[in-house]
């Protein structure tokens, strides 16, 4: 009798542990940021590259059709040498290309840049007065006694005109050819405007001009405008 009931009473215990459920570890958080990889290799440094703009494409009077294309464009903004914050510089460069059909035959092929200013600073003025101190003088029995140090305090505010932002070509190259067509390759030219104090905008642009006897056909290309 004594052995029965130890054998129940030990399925008795054994019951209850074999029904608690096994603790699980907490699922990842999905919206937790992945761990950078300390071992991955630096993000490339920028090289400004832009993507080019629509080709210009016209079709003459004569039935020619003329084209003006650009690729590989680059448009860094650098600190620039003046380390004003009135001036603007960029580091540029780009490949256009011109190109035409039919029977005539040269022309010129300019290449260059717009750049934008929201407000111009016009002119600055110093508005107030400029005046003379010469501390505390003394009269002895030698005569006056002049103070050991003078100072000049200038007092009053300094005043910036501003004016509307202009807009300014810049020409890099104007190339003159005989055939039917042109290129034009810019690499790390350097492009600076002043007195902007405003944001400035830069897109490069790209003008075919073909000749013939009596006519000039001129087309234009434009570069996707950046603003900074």
């Amino acid at each position: 009798m004594l052995h029965r009931f130890a054998t129940a009473a030990a399925v008795c215990m054994l019951i209850p542990m074999g029904a608690t459920p096994l603790a699980l570890a907490d699922p990842a958080d999905p919206a937790a940021p992945p761990v950078a990889d300390a071992g991955a290799p630096p993000p490339p440094p920028d090289n400004g590259a832009v993507v080019s703009g629509v080709p210009g494409i016209a079709k003459t009077p004569d039935g020619r059709t003329l084209t003006v294309v650009a690729k590989d464009e680059t448009q860094l903004p650098v600190a620039p040498l003046t380390t004003s914050l009135s001036s603007r510089d960029w580091v540029v460069g780009g490949t256009f290309t011109g190109t035409t059909t039919g029977s005539v035959s040269g022309g010129t092929l300019e290449a260059g840049y717009q750049v934008g200013c929201g407000v111009e600073m016009d002119k600055v003025k110093l508005i107030g007065s400029v005046g003379a101190s010469l501390g505390n003088a003394s009269l002895n029995t030698t005569g006056v006694s002049l103070p050991g140090s003078i100072s000049f305090p200038v007092q009053g505010q300094i005043e910036i005109d501003p004016r509307p932002g202009t807009i300014t070509n810049v020409v890099v190259d104007k190339k003159s050819f005989k055939g039917t067509s042109s290129r034009v390759t810019l690499k790390d030219i350097h492009i600076k405007i002043d007195n902007c104090v405003g944001a400035s905008s830069l897109r490069s642009y790209a003008v075919l001009t073909s000749s013939g006897t009596d006519a000039d056909d001129i087309v234009a290309y434009y570069g996707v405008t950046k603003v900074f």
